[in-house]
């Protein structure tokens, strides 16, 4: 495996778990970009790097993924919150021929969780006396809600229930929405919990992240992935789903 030079874009907590796990995969961190150092996130630094990981907030995200990619640097995005401008994303992406890879949760658990998530749904579409809803709990810092991951795991009840229409940040009583309820409780690293409830029983698949190493871990094993690629990856395509 290649020893990587990564830059970090977003050097919060979650970044330093990422240092944290890149460094002892033997990768070296040629550049930290925050808040205090925005100055040095340019295009003569970024070439210095293999690949950048990117976890910052729904409002900086797209343009720092595009100066990554105009810089001709592989890019991981963490960030959710921004996909209305995913279309803009991948035409630079496209025309920059570049290699970017975007997860809303890069935990090998959560995407294990993903696929069960799918199944559940695949199987409940033919049972309506089940009632489907979510709730998702992360720490207070959490900018988005609904998280990522849950916005992905509603989305992929909504491919697979044709009961279901839309979901909505709220209780709903309407049979057509799924309700996703979102709780900000310290310190939270992040819980998703999938109910179906009907008047006989309930069914009840949950993840709970106890740590943000799992986040941190399968970031810089998209990392390790995307070398040597060129276009739009997802962490399907890290762990062969």
């Amino acid at each position: 495996m290649k020893k990587l030079k990564i830059a970090l874009i977003g050097y919060g907590k979650m970044g330093k778990a990422i240092e944290e796990i890149a460094l002892q995969r033997g990768h070296t961190i040629v550049l930290k970009i925050d808040i205090n150092t925005m100055d040095q996130f340019t295009k003569e630094n970024l070439v210095q790097c293999d690949v950048a990981i990117e976890f910052t907030s729904p409002h900086s995200a797209v343009e720092n993924i595009i100066t990554c990619l105009r810089a001709g640097i592989a890019i991981i995005s963490g960030s959710t919150g921004w996909l209305d401008r995913w279309e803009e994303v991948k035409t630079v992406c496209g025309q920059q021929q570049g290699a970017l890879l975007y997860a809303s949760n890069y935990s090998v658990g959560v995407n294990i969780f993903f696929e069960v998530n799918k199944r559940l749904a695949q199987l409940m579409n033919q049972h309506p006396d089940y009632e489907v809803s979510m709730t998702e709990i992360h720490h207070t810092e959490k900018k988005d809600a609904p998280s990522g991951t849950a916005i992905t795991l509603a989305e992929q009840i909504l491919e697979n229930i044709g009961r279901k229409k839309q979901w909505v940040n709220q209780q709903s009583l309407s049979p057509g929405n799924l309700s996703i309820i979102s709780e900000r409780i310290d310190p939270a690293p992040g819980t998703h919990i999938v109910k179906y409830s009907s008047p006989i029983d309930d069914i009840e698949i949950t993840h709970t992240a106890h740590s943000r190493k799992g986040f941190a871990t399968g970031a810089v094993l998209a990392a390790e992935f995307l070398q040597g690629k060129k276009g739009i990856f997802s962490m399907k395509d890290v762990l062969g789903f």
